[in-house]
């Protein structure tokens, strides 16, 4: 697999907003590549900067996750942001591509979804459980079949908590895993290299108060190129248009 360049969707002097490819760490101990480590090499090279510049991380996208993550560029933004994180006011959507299909105007397929969560011991996984089981936690989201086609059907995600792995959990554990998923029982190969798989989960919209103005700021990331055409089209025409980014 060959991953693609991030890109820088929002930068002042406090936040670094950047759109992450599938199969690149948001973070790792060197030498591996991470997005933490691009940002700190490209704050370097603008800005001319000598030693490590300053990056904090409110939150983390999955390895085989794409779309917008956050850095903030000041410890005062981001003890800022990370109470606007810890509060649960800003707003985290997200777009899934599931092996199943779902009617769009049925009104199960529009609603919440309200499971507790725990880490498997000693794995990568995470599964669901009983909210007494020590080290569970709620998590939370919000759901909505938008498009239908070709056994597939993509999910408009407002993402309410933010535990491991809990989008590609919520899903799986009703029977539509998130396709290419394998972790989370997808059927659907999405690469030749099996330690390196992007998963068809896309981080597509962040709205949040500026640390320092407490300005409403909107950012958006449309879906990359390897997501079916009809959901590029679909979200181009009628989600994206009613979504504007904002500075």
């Amino acid at each position: 697999m060959v991953i693609e360049e991030p890109r820088v969707l929002f930068e002042d002097n406090h936040c670094l907003i950047i759109e992450k490819p599938a199969g690149l760490a948001t973070q790792a101990p060197d030498p591996f590549p991470s997005l933490e480590s691009w940002a700190r090499a490209y704050l370097k090279t603008k800005y001319v900067k000598a030693g490590r510049p300053y990056l904090g991380i409110p939150h983390r996208l999955d390895r085989p996750v794409s779309g917008i993550v956050f850095f903030t560029r000041s410890s005062k933004a981001a003890a800022r942001i990370a109470e606007q994180f810890r509060d649960r006011s800003i707003t985290k959507r997200y777009l899934a591509l599931v092996e199943v299909e779902l009617d769009p105007d049925a009104p199960e397929n529009q609603c919440c979804w309200l499971d507790y969560i725990a880490k498997i011991p000693d794995e990568a996984k995470a599964m669901l459980c009983r909210p007494d089981l020590p080290g569970a936690k709620l998590a939370q989201l919000e759901m909505k079949a938008i498009k239908t086609l070709s056994g597939n059907s993509l999910l408009d995600i407002h993402l309410q908590t933010g535990r491991m792995h809990q989008i590609r959990l919520q899903t799986a554990s009703r029977g539509f895993p998130i396709v290419g998923d394998a972790l989370y029982l997808s059927k659907t190969n999405l690469d030749l290299n099996p330690s390196d798989k992007r998963i068809l989960l896309h981080s597509y919209f962040l709205k949040f108060l500026h640390p320092i103005s407490y300005e409403p700021v909107e950012i958006q990331s449309e879906l990359p190129s390897y997501f079916p055409q009809w959901a590029q089209d679909f979200t181009r025409n009628h989600l994206f248009p009613s979504v504007s980014q904002k500075a």
